[in-house]
């Protein structure tokens, strides 16, 4: 890779690391306002997935000479959360419908990670898949659950 192509990856795995940031903010939102054991546990399972793709991503951009990111929102992260506070006020399917939102937003965000970046060495391929592998069972959970709740009212 050229200078270039690498400053490229680390600006893209610094703006994963943020994106998972601001979604484990958003996730600490919905979780108050679901009120189901199983759905909270499934959702808080989710949320400790965006932790430890922090934590991954950030180890990762250690290896690659770069500070890791602080676990804070940004501009983005603060609206994000604030958006998923308001709309889980209305309740479970309101905190679950602001989640999918942000969980579209994630998962297009791997998805064009890996198509813009092709030739990422195999350790940083291999975490993104992983990472938008989750990001994906996420959102069909999600949209799932969504599915049956409205089925039933």
């Amino acid at each position: 890779m050229n200078n270039n192509s690498d400053n490229d990856v680390i600006k893209m795995l610094k703006d994963l690391c943020q994106l998972d940031i601001d979604a484990a903010y958003a996730y600490e939102q919905a979780l108050k306002q679901i009120d189901d054991q199983k759905i909270h546990q499934e959702i808080e399972s989710f949320r400790q997935d965006h932790l430890r793709h922090i934590d991954d991503l950030n180890d990762l951009l250690k290896k690659l000479g770069q500070e890791p990111l602080e676990i804070s929102k940004d501009f983005k992260g603060f609206l994000i959360e604030g958006f998923t506070a308001i709309r889980s006020m209305t309740g479970i399917e309101g905190a679950l419908s602001a989640m999918e939102g942000n969980e579209k937003t994630t998962n297009k965000h791997y998805s064009e990670a890996l198509k813009d970046h092709p030739n990422l060495d195999l350790e940083v391929k291999t975490l993104l898949e992983n990472n938008y592998g989750d990001e994906k069972t996420h959102l069909n959970y999600i949209q799932n659950t969504l599915k049956q709740l409205k089925e039933k009212n």
